[in-house]
């Protein structure tokens, strides 16, 4: 058998072999992988990143050696040695020493008032005035059986006195005298009975003018003039509570008592102030009365009297207050503004001020707080600068320019 020919034209290749193909189109795809392959890595990168930048924030680049960064301006304060007051602070409430309520001890017509509603009154002074007449009358009747009642019992003493003489003569019988004897007796406790009735009337006389028993501040009118009021009454014809001078009634810790029990009983006059609900404005000032005589178990809690002068009115009955007793006070100590106190979770410190007008972070351990001022027990003395405000730009080393304000400095325990 004949084998076939290729005769080859001139617009016609020859045959390529599987492997000539198997190249050709690797070179094809390899630029399309590189490609790819990149692109891959790029979003790789690129999501390495976003998550390291997340974790570590950046921070500003550090300034070269030698350099330092802009100055910031800061407000500052002078550390100084002053005396500082360890208060317990409770709550209370205003309550007057004495509060009566005015009612009638007789009945009988409301006739004049002579108060004005609000008004204050001096123990004695008039207040109202119940109709009188009445109780007058009866005084009357009372002198007249009075008079009446004496001159038996006079003719009864005659009559005795009489038979006394006769009875020595044996004119009368002992029974005779013994029966007038027993008669001017009685006569007697009749002119007593009428002389009680006399008085009586006389003190019905003296309830019917209703004075102030005490001195204090009178309340609204309860009972109009006209109406008729009885001795039975539940209710009273006025309240007066004593404001001059009044109580806060307080408690405190249980904790805090050993402190407060030792000095009262010792004899000193504990200072306590009464400051308004926000614990901002200074009401009054007092001292210490006394003490409950048991603890509240359901609070862990005592009750504590102390007395204010009130002369200027400033505490009102039931009013509420925070009580801050004064149980000792610090003299001498290092204080800086509490404002200058910096915290985190492991360290109290401040911002000390160098004499390069630089910063340093200097640890510090506290005392007592009162109001806007900070005992600091330890890491700074006298003298020394610390920031106030604007310390949340700064850091170890910072450049600033430091505004000392000292003269508005509160005094402790004010």
């Amino acid at each position: 058998m004949n084998k076939p020919t290729f005769t080859p034209t001139e617009n016609t290749e020859p045959p390529r072999l599987s492997e000539d193909w198997d190249k050709e189109r690797a070179e094809r795809s390899s630029p399309r992988r590189r490609w790819m392959w990149l692109a891959a890595a790029v979003v790789l990168a690129a999501i390495v990143l976003y998550f390291v930048l997340r974790g570590h924030p950046s921070k500003p680049a550090a300034p070269p050696s030698g350099q330092r960064g802009p100055t910031i301006p800061v407000t500052a304060a002078t550390a100084h040695t002053g005396n500082i007051g360890v208060y317990y602070t409770g709550l209370g409430a205003v309550t007057p020493l004495y509060t009566v309520t005015v009612k009638s001890r007789v009945d009988g017509q409301l006739m004049k008032i002579y108060y004005k509603e609000g008004d204050t009154v001096r123990e004695g002074a008039p207040l109202v005035e119940i109709d009188p007449r009445p109780y007058e009358v009866q005084l009357t009747q009372a002198q007249g059986q009075l008079l009446k009642d004496q001159a038996a019992l006079q003719n009864a003493r005659v009559d005795l006195a009489r038979y006394q003489e006769l009875i020595k003569r044996n004119a009368v019988a002992e029974q005779q005298l013994a029966t007038q004897q027993a008669t001017v007796t009685q006569d007697e406790g009749i002119v007593k009975t009428d002389q009680g009735l006399i008085d009586s009337a006389k003190l019905n006389l003296i309830y019917c003018h209703i004075t102030a028993p005490i001195s204090g501040r009178v309340g609204l009118r309860l009972v109009d003039p006209g109406n008729i009021v009885h001795a039975a009454d539940t209710n009273g014809l006025i309240v007066i509570t004593q404001i001059e001078p009044i109580s806060v009634i307080f408690t405190i810790s249980e904790d805090q008592l050993p402190q407060v029990a030792k000095r009262f009983r010792a004899g000193e006059k504990l200072q306590v102030d009464a400051y308004d609900r926000d614990l901002r404005k200074k009401l009054s000032q007092g001292t210490l009365l006394t003490m409950d005589n048991q603890i509240d178990q359901t609070t862990g809690t005592l009750k504590l009297r102390a007395i204010f002068g009130n002369k200027d009115d400033a505490l009102f009955p039931n009013q509420f207050v925070n009580a801050r007793l004064l149980v000792q006070e610090k003299q001498g100590v290092t204080l800086v503004p509490t404002a200058a106190i910096q915290r985190n979770s492991q360290r109290t410190f401040v911002y000390l001020v160098k004499s390069d007008q630089t910063v340093t972070v200097r640890n510090v351990t506290l005392g007592t707080t009162e109001g806007e001022e900070a005992e600091v027990v330890s890491g700074l003395a006298a003298g020394d600068v610390v920031v106030t405000t604007g310390v949340d730009k700064l850091q170890e080393g910072s450049k600033v320019n430091a505004q000392v304000i000292d003269g508005s400095r509160p005094k402790a325990g004010s």
